[in-house]
């Protein structure tokens, strides 16, 4: 009898699991592996490296919670500068003094400023929650980040092509 040289795809060693190098990541999304095969996960999204204390969406929620202060500052002012003048010169000349880089720390400064500098941190905080749960629009976020990563990879290839690529003139 001959002994047939052709075996199967799992028995190939390139094919056998990997450890898992990921234990830092005790929560990466994948599922969970199939019983009837060796172990190997099935992830349904990218790896990130680089992200250890947080994921790349936590950063992001976090650069949109320091936005969000910006907008209800600017909200905010805007509305004192009506009704207001003294509240609002209060408020301009805190800023001037203050970044607003850090929402929270920027609020935190204005609650500690004086009773009535507290009185504009709780409108900025009511603000800013209002604004994060009602008016932001969190779909057309999502279609203008696609659409710009689009264009821009669209343009920046169609540069490079340019670029690198021989023109009529210097073949001749």
């Amino acid at each position: 009898m001959e002994t047939s040289s052709v075996r199967s795809l799992s028995q190939l060693s390139f094919f056998l699991p990997k450890p898992n190098r990921n234990k830092a990541y005790p929560s990466w999304p994948c599922k969970k592996p199939r019983t009837t095969q060796p172990t190997r996960l099935y992830c349904q999204k990218m790896y990130v490296p680089g992200f250890g204390e947080a994921s790349p969406e936590k950063k992001a929620a976090k650069n949109l919670h320091d936005f969000f202060t910006y907008i209800a500052v600017r909200i905010v002012t805007a509305q004192l500068e009506s009704y207001s003048p003294e509240a609002y010169e209060d408020l301009m000349e805190f800023l001037s003094r203050h970044s607003l880089n850090d929402g929270d720390k920027f609020c935190a400064a204005l609650m500690r400023e004086s009773p009535r500098h507290k009185g504009l941190a709780m409108r900025i905080l009511e603000v800013r929650s209002s604004y994060c749960k009602n008016d932001f629009e969190w779909d057309n976020l999502k279609r203008l980040s696609v659409t710009i990563v689009e264009e821009s990879n669209i343009r920046l290839m169609r540069d490079y092509v340019v670029e690198t690529s021989p023109t009529a003139e210097s073949e001749k």
